[in-house]
């Protein structure tokens, strides 16, 4: 997919992973709508995109991915904006062991809702225009990851939805490509709150033995995948790409006739 032209909406836009994502579709041509619930941070975020990029390729929509009025109301404006969607990533997520209903709503829930969205407005069923859709995951969403149990949950149900989305959008012809990334340990805010919870202490040198297996990641370095993935029209409908600091990779998942029966 040439992006010069095309429309993409970015959830938690307004910093990290999200601002790269921005960034990168600006630089390759797209107009991009930011939604994020910091407000400041958002709109300081289109100004500087404003100055580098041009007056009006991208626009600022505070919402939180958890609730279904704002949300909608976020991809109503920006679609009236811009004029239709042809690429969603739904990257909004956080960290937050304590209020887990919070960590679910925002990290599954918010995909969940972001991609029925865009499927309303790009599915060519309904009169759209087919497109793509990247959900952000994380490793955290293929292993168990004792330092956030909640989020490697919410991880988890990202990609089995996604996956099971593609599928759907395969067999009914919608004509919308469905693709996920799970990076693993990327210089962000959440990363910091990590190294800064007293209450893991005793997790540490499990995630130091990650760290060193995985490697950090620079929210630039998603990016540059991100723009692979959403370039390549060839790239496999359901597939979840797995980011380290050695490169990415299709992970291939064990089918329903290669799971052994049962034994007792």
């Amino acid at each position: 997919m040439a992006l010069e032209g095309k429309v993409a909406l970015v959830t938690g836009a307004a910093r990290g992973i999200g601002k790269a994502l921005t960034e990168i579709l600006l630089q390759n041509g797209a107009k991009v709508a930011l939604l994020d619930v910091d407000k400041n941070a958002g709109q300081e975020a289109v100004s500087a995109f404003d100055e580098e990029f041009g007056a009006g390729r991208s626009v600022f929509c505070c919402c939180d991915v958890s609730s279904e009025v704002q949300f909608r109301d976020a991809f109503e404006k920006s679609t009236q904006l811009f004029g239709g969607l042809d690429i969603i990533c739904n990257n909004a997520g956080i960290v937050n062991e304590s209020d887990w209903e919070k960590a679910v709503a925002v990290n599954l829930n918010g995909v969940i809702r972001g991609t029925f969205l865009a499927l309303e407005l790009m599915k060519k069923e309904n009169g759209g225009r087919g497109g793509v859709i990247v959900n952000i995951a994380s490793m955290a969403g293929l292993g168990p990851h004792a330092v956030a149990p909640v989020y490697t949950a919410s991880k988890h149900g990202v990609v089995g939805f996604s996956r099971a989305i593609a599928e759907a959008s395969t067999v009914l012809g919608y004509g919308v490509r469905i693709n996920v990334l799970c990076p693993g340990f990327v210089q962000t805010t959440i990363f910091a709150s990590l190294e800064k919870d007293e209450a893991l202490e005793k997790l540490r040198n499990q995630r130091g033995k990650l760290l060193e297996s995985w490697g950090i990641l620079e929210p630039s370095d998603v990016a540059k995948i991100f723009l692979r993935i959403v370039l390549d029209d060839s790239s496999r409908n359901g597939g979840v790409l797995v980011i380290t600091s050695k490169g990415a990779e299709y992970i291939n998942f064990p089918t329903a006739a290669d799971v052994p029966a049962a034994t007792l």
